[in-house]
């Protein structure tokens, strides 16, 4: 049966809105249908070519943004603050590890989350859950929580601003290597953290000026620019599809509302509309796997997406909770690696680490997400295989969501700046915290390139 971008129709669907407006919900489909690509087919052939690079351990992802991306907390600022992270982050790793960084944010297109509960309770009143601003608000009352598909509109214009700002600093001298000092957040910089990266670039400054002495010009483009490409999870599929065009060189569909779409552990079922839609499109794409994934489902899932072998086209993203990663993942790494799929491996050390605090706000712990990440470098240093990156959550403001990190956040402290719509995101400070010691992980590994 030939593939097409409504293949995935029929078939069921979890985690889906229930449109209240179906006519209208139609209509704003073919409205995006109509609208220019987020994205363009090259880039995302671009992508997949380095992730092929990360499949054979030759360079490392770093994926990075927030939990869910709000239309109220929009503004140019807040896209530099988490660009900067990013960009610190990416630094510190590549300086440090000696392999090219991907850089792949979760931004310009993640609105929409998936819940544990399809309500919410609170103090007697139950509500529909909040499921992200694509499709509702998270405000607690019965007409806030009505899916409204305008959102979808939304949506793709916020997208189209934040890329159009994400294009202007990567590529229009923002990110050049002789900026690294100017990266740093006056928060970040009295920080320990901030302290030890002030001393990292000034490293790299010494080392463009003695590239420059030696006759070597440090206005080449790759020291004054960067690529840097978006990522989401792919879960409302009218939307997707609606973004979804047929590259005029090629002839193959691409999904243009990102570079890459990931399927979450929740929609990733093989026989489900999730799968069918991400089997067609040619965007390298991604597959969270969580600990009860077992090999019955996980294989008849990679040849669905991945019939090829094609290296660059599928990356498993590990989510394990740092008390079962060194259990799990050893089993499923080596039944992946017998069926031949050349998948390059991230660790989600958030997702599996959540839990509410006594103070009722939903965290994480720092020292649980290191952990994981360390559970995830041994079990493919045991191995003999890449750990190819990391996906994290994270804001480049002063909020206090997570536990820990070096400064650290104490539980009295959740309340203070607790911002997120949704999950809780590590600050500028913890994401730093969190790369340099991923940096002392990939120097130790065994099997660096």
């Amino acid at each position: 049966m030939t593939w097409n971008p409504g293949s995935w129709r029929p078939k069921p669907a979890k985690h889906q809105p229930d449109w209240p407006d179906k006519e209208e919900l139609k209509q704003i489909e073919n409205q995006l249908s109509l609208l220019p690509p987020l994205v363009f087919a090259g880039e995302a052939r671009q992508l997949r070519r380095e992730i092929a690079e990360v499949a054979e351990g030759k360079a490392f992802i770093l994926q990075a943004g927030d939990c869910a991306e709000s239309f109220v907390d929009f503004n140019a600022d807040s896209i530099r603050n988490k660009l900067q992270v990013i960009l610190q982050m990416a630094v510190v790793l590549t300086y440090s590890s000696g392999v090219p960084i991907v850089k792949l944010g979760r931004i310009a297109g993640q609105f929409a989350k998936p819940r544990s509960s399809p309500t919410e309770t609170k103090d007697g009143v139950e509500l529909p859950s909040f499921l992200g601003h694509m499709v509702n608000d998270p405000a607690f009352t019965e007409e806030s929580r009505i899916p409204d598909a305008q959102r979808l509109l939304q949506v793709y214009h916020q997208s189209a601003s934040t890329l159009n700002l994400l294009r202007a600093f990567t590529q229009g001298g923002f990110a050049r290597l002789r900026r690294v000092h100017d990266w740093t957040q006056e928060f970040v910089a009295n920080s320990p953290e901030g302290k030890r990266y002030e001393q990292l670039a000034t490293e790299i400054e010494r080392a463009l000026r003695f590239m420059e002495a030696a006759g070597i010009s440090s206005s080449k483009s790759q020291l004054n620019r960067t690529d840097f490409y978006t990522s989401h999870e792919g879960l409302i599929l009218e939307y997707e599809e609606a973004l979804t065009r047929q590259d005029s060189v090629s002839g193959n569909w691409y999904d243009c509302s990102a570079h890459l779409i990931w399927i979450g552990e929740r929609t990733r079922s093989v026989d489900e509309a999730h799968a069918e839609f991400l089997s067609g499109v040619h965007n390298p794409i991604a597959c969270k796997v969580g600990p009860t994934a077992t090999k019955e489902e996980l294989l008849p899932l990679l040849e669905k997406l991945d019939p090829n072998r094609d290296p660059g086209r599928l990356t498993l993203i590990s989510r394990m909770g740092a008390e079962k990663i060194t259990d799990i993942l050893p089993g499923i790494i080596e039944d992946v690696k017998e069926s031949g799929h050349p998948v390059a491996w991230i660790s989600d050390p958030m997702h599996g680490n959540t839990f509410t605090s006594e103070t009722g706000h939903k965290t994480r712990s720092f020292d649980q997400v290191m952990s994981e990440v360390k559970g995830f470098f041994d079990v493919h240093h045991s191995l003999g295989t890449w750990p190819g990156g990391v996906h994290v959550e994270l804001t480049g403001e002063d909020v206090t969501e997570c536990l820990g990190g070096t400064n650290p956040v104490e539980t009295n402290d959740l309340g203070k700046r607790y911002e997120t719509v949704c999950d809780p995101r590590l600050n500028g400070q913890q994401s730093l915290d969190l790369a340099f010691e991923v940096a002392e992980l990939m120097r130790s590994a065994p099997n660096t390139p």
